[in-house]
């Protein structure tokens, strides 16, 4: 990915007052009202979206959710405009960065003067996109927030600086934009949290394809949806100390959400790491992070190996029929001559062991993915070995299939990730009505 900045982007940012349906007064550790987005499964990219209306007259905009995205962003196109826009003046104190951008016009949503910068990421995408903040009206299903910072950018402007790339590269053709959940401060879930004087905390549950799951932007103290309280186990969210991602600070923390994973089991077997492969060295290299935007959970190649040859034995060991590759996956099998069960196919039993003893087991149905007809491939793939461009690299980045139909909440005030491991154990997914 390049680290060129395409010119005259924008971001658009709403400050935080209040729902319209909250008082904007809670108390500390109340149960707050649900903020519940649906989500789905894009079979094309397999990365994950939602709706959110945004503006008035309200426009809904499909956005791909992005658990390392800063904030929210949505292309507010030629097509696109909204009486209420409001861009956050330089210098004011809604402004959380210094500096200042402009646009040459015509001026409209997405291209004013003496406006507040910001970053609009899309990680898959070749470029990186700047812009400005400003405010709107957010609808969260059909809850109408004001007050809440996000971006927009009119994707129209930018063919001609960047040699035809989009800021929507790479996402689900029908989406407009990312919503982020990361731990930025212009986060959707950290802003509600704000505007509510409650701490942060969410939750996220992916579904399988055809399927719709969902995410609740705040979650009230001890609250769990679905009464899977007892299903829950609990880890440390640890810190990164360098940026990661296209974007990085000098001197800033990682906004990722990172997990200390202490070793990796198949079937009960240790897989043989060296330590500093799983822990995050100096440079911010290494370590275990959780992301929406890798389809398939990613092994750093000093690690993909060794974890690959164990499940191969382990696959052996239980008889299973190997078959020719399918990339991007290396282990294959005929899945006629795998038995099924609750959790998806009979398969070797992959286990994250974590700091504090949890452990996050990983079954048949996160574990293998029907590549073709009669072939299951093992869901795991070989992230390389060096960081791309200037960006570190995660050992483990444990990808969107691996979290379908599991249950997380990230307690971000308390540096917390309590999760659930496959659903299905419980006879239960993440698909609601």
């Amino acid at each position: 990915m390049s680290s060129s900045f395409a010119i005259h982007f924008f971001l658009i940012s709403i400050p935080l007052y209040s729902v319209s349906c909250l008082s904007a007064s809670h108390a500390p550790n109340t149960k707050p009202h649900p903020f519940i987005l649906p989500i789905k499964k894009d079979p094309a990219t397999n990365l994950f979206y939602t709706s959110v209306g945004v503006g008035t007259p309200r426009r809904n905009f499909d956005l791909t959710i992005d658990l390392a995205g800063e904030n929210l962003w949505y292309d507010c196109n030629t097509h696109y405009n909204s009486s209420s826009y409001r861009p956050i003046a330089c210098g004011s104190k809604q402004c959380p960065d210094v500096g200042c951008v402009g646009c040459n016009g015509p001026f409209k949503p997405g291209c004013t003067n003496n406006t507040c910068p910001a970053n609009t990421v899309n990680p898959l995408a070749k470029f990186l996109f700047g812009g400005g903040l400003a405010q709107d009206f957010i609808f969260i299903v059909q809850q109408k927030v004001s007050g809440l910072l996000s971006s927009c950018i009119d994707t129209d402007r930018f063919p001609s600086f960047t040699n035809g790339e989009s800021p929507l590269d790479g996402l689900p053709k029908n989406s407009r934009g990312i919503v982020g959940l990361s731990k930025s401060q212009l986060a959707l879930p950290i802003q509600l949290a704000s505007t509510n004087k409650l701490p942060s905390k969410f939750s996220l549950c992916l579904p399988s394809l055809n399927h719709q799951g969902f995410t609740n932007l705040l979650v009230g103290t001890g609250e769990h949806p679905l009464g899977i309280s007892k299903f829950l186990q609990t880890t440390p969210l640890i810190v990164n100390p360098i940026s990661t991602g296209p974007r990085s600070v000098e001197g800033v923390a990682s906004k990722e959400y990172f997990i200390d994973v202490k070793a990796v089991k198949i079937d009960g077997h240790v897989v043989n790491l060296r330590p500093s492969f799983l822990s995050i060295d100096k440079k911010g290299n290494g370590g275990t992070k959780i992301s929406t935007m890798s389809p398939f959970t990613e092994l750093q190649t000093s690690v993909y190996k060794p974890f690959l040859r164990d499940f191969l034995k382990k696959a052996s060991e239980r008889r299973l029929k190997k078959v020719a590759a399918v990339a991007p996956f290396e282990a294959c099998f005929d899945s006629t001559r795998i038995g099924n069960s609750a959790t998806g196919l009979v398969v070797p039993t992959i286990d994250l062991v974590l700091e504090g003893g949890a452990k996050w087991s990983i079954h048949g149905a996160n574990s293998m993915v029907m590549a073709k007809e009669n072939v299951a491939c093992l869901a795991f793939v070989d992230g390389g070995t060096e960081p791309i461009m200037s960006f570190v690299k995660a050992s483990i980045v444990i990808g969107g299939y691996q979290l379908q139909d599991n249950h997380l909440v990230f307690d971000v005030a308390s540096s917390k990730l309590s999760f659930s491991s496959s659903l299905l154990l419980h006879n239960a997914t993440c698909s609601h009505s």
